[in-house]
């Protein structure tokens, strides 16, 4: 893959879905190029390292993360909701997902801390496995699926408006709730 027509085949095969990931970790369609070019620009430097040519998607996906991760730390830029209140929140799956406007995903997206959006972008938009997000994250499958249903349970509940209620004229469980004040399930 060393030769430059291997090299426009692995951007060409990759652009898309890493640009994609890229916006979703930083909500801006401009810091989604700067940062996907940056790790392109980084693979290449370092093609000669890349051990499993089979798992180059997942390589390019940690490169990036690892880039946007040192991004976060030196500009402090974003505000993070803490999930550790919010617990975990048993969840009844609707029939019919609600209409969810893209721009109120993206900034519920932006406000969950890393840890948090990084399993959720990686499982729900890129379709990796678990055993893939527990790997690029280095943690254990257990922690990446609880991480996803905390994260889940926070997006729905930024979500889900709070009087789209179900047949019973009940509220939907997590919608409207604050993650600050969860407690027990009760907010």
């Amino acid at each position: 893959m060393s030769s430059s027509g291997g090299l426009h085949q692995l951007i060409d095969a990759h652009y898309e879905a890493l640009y994609r990931y890229a916006y979703r970790l930083t909500g801006s369609s401009a810091d989604a190029e700067d940062l996907t070019q940056e790790a392109f620009g980084k693979a290449i430097s370092r093609l000669a390292q890349l051990r499993e040519p089979d798992r180059v998607k997942a390589w390019l996906f940690r490169i990036l993360r690892n880039l946007h991760l040192h991004q976060v730390r030196d500009q402090k830029r974003h505000r993070i909701v803490p999930l550790d209140a919010v617990g975990d929140l048993p969840g009844r799956e609707s029939e019919e997902m609600p209409e969810i406007d893209p721009a109120k995903l993206q900034q519920a997206l932006n406000d969950l801390d890393e840890s948090f959006r990084t399993p959720i972008i990686l499982f729900y938009f890129e379709e990796f496995s678990y055993r893939d997000i527990a790997e690029q994250m280095d943690l254990p499958i257990g922690t990446v699926m609880s991480r996803l249903a905390r994260a889940k349970a926070y997006l729905r509940s930024r979500l889900v408006p709070a009087n789209e209620a179900d047949g019973n004229g009940a509220i939907p469980e997590g919608a409207g709730a604050d993650p600050k004040k969860v407690t027990d399930g009760v907010s």
